[in-house]
């Protein structure tokens, strides 16, 4: 088994943390808390969600390494807007959102860099009973981080 390069990905996402950290910064109350989106999340719960993937991910990642199969892994997508309410990111500080997001995903970086190769075909089975490997995980990654950075500025430029 030939190793498997995800230096775009950890480096895609290194660059929407430097870019995307200093824009996030100097947003304002109304816009982070008032617009919503299609799914009638504000910016500060689509920040939430993201960090809510990371969380996941991280999770995933670490186990599929140590764990062939997570059939029964739980998958959190079908209940997406429960946890952002449950967690209450309409009122969480700003920039603790902001950093927490940050720091979590420099470590998914690590986590990814780190990764045990042997282990890309670990797979996990989502809440439709699809397979995810480890690869599939780690390449959906940076796309996922992508549509929701894009759901915020479509909101910002509202």
């Amino acid at each position: 088994m030939s190793n498997v390069d995800f230096s775009k990905i950890t480096e895609g996402i290194y660059h929407v943390i430097e870019t995307e950290e200093k824009i996030l910064t100097g947003l304002q109350n109304d816009t982070i808390t008032l617009k919503r989106n299609k799914q009638n999340r504000t910016i500060k719960q689509i920040l939430g969600h993201l960090i809510d993937s990371a969380s996941n991910n991280h999770q995933r990642m670490v186990r599929l390494q140590y764990s062939k199969d997570l059939l029964f892994f739980p998958d959190y997508r079908q209940d997406n807007d429960l946890w952002i309410a449950l967690q209450d990111y309409q009122n969480e500080d700003w920039n603790n959102l902001i950093q927490l997001w940050k720091f979590f995903n420099l470590h998914i970086i690590q986590v990814i860099k780190s990764v045990d190769q042997t282990k890309l075909d670990s797979y996990w089975c989502d809440f439709e009973g699809t397979k995810v490997t480890l690869q599939d995980m780690i390449e959906g990654y940076l796309s996922h981080l992508h549509l929701h950075i894009h759901e915020i500025h479509e909101l910002m430029n509202a």
